[in-house]
């Protein structure tokens, strides 16, 4: 069963597995699944591909290490 993760989610999962990469990975992109798994990559387009077929399509976070928005795909 597919878990889609909630924006309420979101700031909690980034805070918790983003955060500490701010420092080392500044400006790149991250997808971030609820049991902690990330990929990080300089292309965004990529990082979404391999987070899509690593954790199925909705059920990761996917931010700009550094910033301030997320996104979230369903």
């Amino acid at each position: 069963m597919n878990t889609v993760t909630t924006s309420l989610d979101a700031d909690g999962l980034y805070a918790r597995y983003g955060k500490p990469l701010e420092q080392s990975h500044q400006g790149e992109y991250a997808a971030i699944n609820r049991g902690g798994q990330v990929i990080v990559g300089t292309d965004d387009v990529a990082v979404m591909d391999q987070a899509i077929q690593a954790f199925g399509s909705g059920n990761f976070i996917f931010r700009r290490i550094g910033s301030s928005y997320v996104d979230k795909l369903r």
